[in-house]
């Protein structure tokens, strides 16, 4: 696992979603972490932009416009992301459930540490602690393929958030799994290895060969 520029990691995920689209290879999960980066969706919400581009320049954080569904949100360091490259149409699941399963998957590392975190009501994506939003959803799927993913927060600097309403969602804070766990967290290595664990056990692969790289963890999935 390590610190990927968000467009080099989008274009591995092109390259991927093309080869699991004519089964040049398996299910296909990438971890990963970003340098501070501010990401919008198809919808191109820019007035939950709350400062001009030339200021998150400034501060080095980075933005860029995406095809994923949802509205904008942040990425950056201590921030676990999971990529799945997935066939919908293999594992048998609509979108709705592989997004809420994708919730159960933050919500299951969440409990691991005593969070109790749950979906969002209707029109609030994501996974929530109360009020708090411990983790955010945005995806894509092209000819049933799935790509982008999730992002949850294990102990980013939580100021990044205040420069955009985060998801579209006014008037809700955003927490992270240090500050509502009542204990000091392990590496984030293995809490990001939890998250991986999670989602495989979720999703019901039975087949994991993990695949390492100086910066990024990807692991092919079969059932």
């Amino acid at each position: 696992m390590g610190v990927v520029n968000y467009l080099d990691a989008l274009k591995l995920q092109e390259k991927l979603t093309a080869d699991r689209k004519i089964n040049k290879i398996t299910d296909t999960l990438l971890s990963l972490q970003h340098p501070p980066t501010y990401t919008l969706g198809k919808r191109r919400t820019d007035h939950n932009l709350l400062i001009p581009e030339s200021e998150l320049k400034a501060m080095g954080a980075e933005l860029h416009y995406t095809q994923r569904g949802g509205d904008i949100t942040f990425h950056g360091p201590h921030q676990a992301i999971l990529y799945p490259i997935v066939s919908l149409r293999d594992i048998g699941l609509g979108a709705r459930k592989y997004v809420e399963n994708l919730e159960l998957t933050m919500i299951e590392l969440a409990s691991l540490y005593s969070v109790k975190a749950c979906a969002g009501q209707k029109g609030e994506t994501g996974v929530w602690v109360d009020e708090r939003k411990i983790g955010a959803i945005g995806v894509k799927i092209s000819s049933g393929i799935t790509s982008h993913g999730l992002a949850l927060n294990i102990n980013p600097d939580l100021n990044y958030f205040k420069h955009i309403v985060p998801c579209g969602i006014a008037d809700k804070d955003v927490t992270s799994l240090q500050k509502e766990a009542e204990h000091v967290l392990p590496p984030e290595e293995v809490i990001q290895y939890e998250l991986v664990a999670c989602f495989v056990r979720i999703f019901g692969y039975t087949d994991v060969i993990w695949k390492d790289s100086a910066s990024v963890s990807s692991y092919s999935l079969e059932n």
